[in-house]
Order: C-alpha cells, then structure tokens, then sequence
C-alpha cells in the first residue's frame, strides 16, 4: 500500500530540549524515503519511529550548522552497518564540501560504497538529478551559511474512468498501453487517453529550513500541498530572526500565503519556548496565512493532504 507522509524526527533548532530533539525529519513518498537535515540523535529517532537505514533512499541536507547535520555520520554508518544495497544520494550545499567530508567519514567504521554525493550550488535554480518517481530542485536561502531550500514535485497524471474505458471498449493490457501511449486503435477506432481519465495533477512538498524573508522561499513553495518551514521566533524576536537569518511564525505564513500552498507545517522551534507557548506560533502564522497550519511535535507523522 502506497504511504505519503512526513515523519518528524525532531523540531527544535540550535539547542535540543526535553521535549524537543534536534532536526530530523522523513518523507515517506510510496517507496521511497527522503531524509532530510539529520540533525544529533536522528538514529535514535528513527529507531522510536519504527524506521529502518534501508527506508532511506535519499538524504538532503540544507547547510552544514550542527542541529540540521552532525547526525550524518551515525546514519551513514547505519547504512553500512545495516548492509543496504540501494543508493542512497545525498544533496548538500557544494560550498561546505570540506564538512561533508569531515561527517561522511567522521570515525573509522567498515565503509560502503553505495553513498553518492550530489553537491548543489549556484545563485538560481539546481536540479538533483536521481530516477525517483519526483524531480528535486534546490535554491539558495538566506542564512549566515550556504543554505538550500528543496521542492519535491510529481509528474502531473491521468486517473482512468473504469466506466469511460469500458464505453470504448479498453480492456486488459489496452489499459496500460493507452496510458503508456496516449492512445490506441480499437476495433478500427482511435481511442485518446484524454477521452478515458482525468488530469491528476502531481503532489508538491517543499522543505524550508534556516532563512530570513525571501522570494526564494516563497519560489521554493509554490503551490505545494505541504510546506515545512522553520518557525524559530514569535513576533516579539523578530529582531533576533533578522540578525540570525531565522523567520518567525507570522513570516512563515506570509511565504505560505504568498506562495498559496494546502498545508503549512511549523517546525524548528527556539529553546526558549515554553510548551504553554507553542500556541501562539499557529495563531500568529494563521494571522497571515488562513489555509491549514499545524506546529509539530517530535515523533508526529502527518498524511499528506489528498490530492487536488
């Protein structure tokens, strides 16, 4: 059975607390699943999470401050350790090559072979490359580091009518062929795709970790069905968030208004926050953006909205 969901595996920013474990989070996209900023104690996650290393089949990594990368090493030597036989490409910000060095062999362990970099770079907009059911692509952000946002995108489809094909008389293999081809002639007439399903337009998800305001951000959300953004502040630190490169609740409802997505998914809160607090970050981010907004907690696993 198909899955698509994310699992959040930590939500805190700079300072784990308690309640709130470092950065982590895992897409579940059907059979595929994408890793993104493993931050300390990922494994751990995983593990309470009921994930596997063979779950991974890709790793994003934004920019390289320790809450959203220094649990890379323990996830690639889990890979090794657990013998997977898949890929696993890992994108990260070509311009901190020497700290994805540094934490892809961070300790001696018995190597493996099936980790394949794909720095990203440049001022506009990257495509990592892979054979997933999706495309990726990466832009800059604005932080005090090299950081990317990603977007995941699906092909737009066609969802059959069972009734339409059985009107043309499209049955058994014809089925797959019509999809396959566009068309195909039965009993001396041709038959279009367009006369026997409906366009179904391919889900989005996009990943925005540590930036300040931007139109890279909003770019990187565009009409997606789920947005996960970085929160860090309420409007009483927007001081803090600008100095740090960070946004606030209420900015990140502005790029998911301004962006029109389905879901705004909250995350990455400071460690001065107490729970009694957290509400206040969906009721400043709801003043600005009137869609779906849900601030999350570690462990939880959130459905991807259904399709358009």
């Amino acid at each position: 059975m198909s899955v698509r969901e994310l699992v959040v595996l930590g939500s805190s920013s700079a300072v784990p607390t308690r309640r709130r474990n470092h950065n982590g989070y895992f897409l579940r996209w059907d059979g595929q699943g994408v890793l993104f900023d493993p931050g300390e104690g990922t494994q751990r996650q995983m593990r309470s999470a009921g994930l596997a290393a063979s779950d991974i089949t890709r790793i994003c990594i934004t920019h390289f401050h320790g809450d959203h990368s220094l649990g890379l090493p323990g996830i690639v030597q889990r890979i090794a350790r657990d013998g997977v036989t898949h890929p696993v490409r890992v994108a990260y910000p070509g311009a901190g090559q020497e700290y994805w060095r540094r934490l892809r062999h961070a300790t001696s362990f018995r190597d493996t072979d099936v980790i394949v970099p794909q720095p990203v770079g440049g001022r506009g907009c990257c495509v990592v490359g892979g054979d997933e059911p999706f495309t990726i692509t990466a832009l800059p952000l604005r932080h005090s580091v090299p950081t990317y946002g990603y977007r995941l995108v699906e092909p737009d489809g066609w969802r059959m009518s069972p009734e339409r094909l059985e009107h043309f008389g499209v049955r058994g293999p014809d089925i797959s062929r019509l999809r396959r081809q566009g068309h195909i002639e039965v009993e001396g007439r041709t038959v279009r795709l367009a006369e026997c399903a409906r366009p179904r337009p391919g889900q989005v998800v996009a990943f925005v970790m540590d930036t300040a305001e931007c139109d890279q951000a909003v770019e990187l959300a565009r009409g997606a069905d789920m947005l996960v953004i970085e929160s860090t502040y309420l409007d009483s630190q927007e001081r803090s968030a600008a100095e740090y490169g960070h946004l606030t609740a209420r900015q990140a409802g502005r790029i998911a208004a301004r962006a029109g997505v389905r879901l705004l998914v909250l995350t990455h809160v400071s460690e001065r926050y107490e729970q009694e607090q957290e509400g206040l970050f969906v009721e400043q981010a709801g003043q600005e953006f009137d869609g779906r907004v849900l601030l999350v907690a570690d462990l939880d696993r959130i459905a991807m909205p259904a399709r358009r």
